[in-house]
């Protein structure tokens, strides 16, 4: 099993967070996303993954592209330990805690939107930093309410252990903190990555702990 990475993708260290908790043997090839030009543009990436995006998992012959995507197959054929909770309420939850990070939040501020607002857009960099922590600062809002309703607010966002959706959260919180949002109104979100950051399967997977950190 090989996993495409980026260190700083946050969608890519979902999965790396999902295959450290789990346990999984598997080896990295970084893909530098600005570096050439972007090395998911080349001909061989774009081959493999035709999305030309990071993750991207090889399995045997199989490509696996999307993150939340690679954790569901993750978690169907490595069931233990598991992302999910075992009942079908407490995983439409969960799964709508991390789809509202990974499709209403990340792709707001993923780095070809950012890059289209610069250039084609023309927008000026204090422009597109409000922009980021608006749409960051939005999703947050709601992500606090159901860390309360489904968690106790310190240490997970469900229920009393690890789930998908904290996959979802330390990453996005990462970019929240690299973008100055303020994280002030969210004391439940901030609590519960400072409990995640703690167990191994998010510190060693941080981007700054990866071969390609530069």
């Amino acid at each position: 099993m090989k996993l495409f990475s980026y260190y700083r993708s946050s969608a890519a260290w979902r999965v790396r967070i999902a295959l450290a908790y789990k346990s999984i043997p598997h080896g990295t090839v970084p893909v530098h996303l600005t570096r050439d030009g972007g090395q998911q543009h080349t001909e061989s990436y774009r081959e493999m993954n035709p999305q030309g995006l990071v993750p991207a998992l090889v399995d045997d012959d199989r490509v696996f592209s999307q993150s939340l995507a690679i954790i569901e197959y993750l978690e169907e054929t490595h069931p233990d330990p598991p992302l999910l909770p075992p009942d079908f309420a407490g995983r439409a939850v969960v799964r709508a805690m991390a789809l509202g990070v990974a499709c209403d939040i990340h792709p707001l501020q993923n780095l070809r939107v950012l890059n289209y607002l610069r250039g084609p857009l023309g927008q000026a960099d204090g422009a597109v930093a409000d922009w980021v922590r608006h749409w960051i600062g939005q999703g947050f809002r709601s992500l606090e309410e159901l860390a309360r309703r489904h968690g106790d607010g310190r240490h997970y966002l469900y229920g009393d252990g690890m789930t998908m959706a904290d996959c979802c959260l330390v990453p996005q919180m990462y970019n929240a903190r690299r973008n100055f949002l303020d994280l002030t109104p969210f004391p439940a979100l901030t609590a519960i990555d400072a409990h995640l950051m703690t167990l191994p399967a998010f510190s060693t997977t941080r981007p700054e702990a990866q071969a390609d950190a530069e």
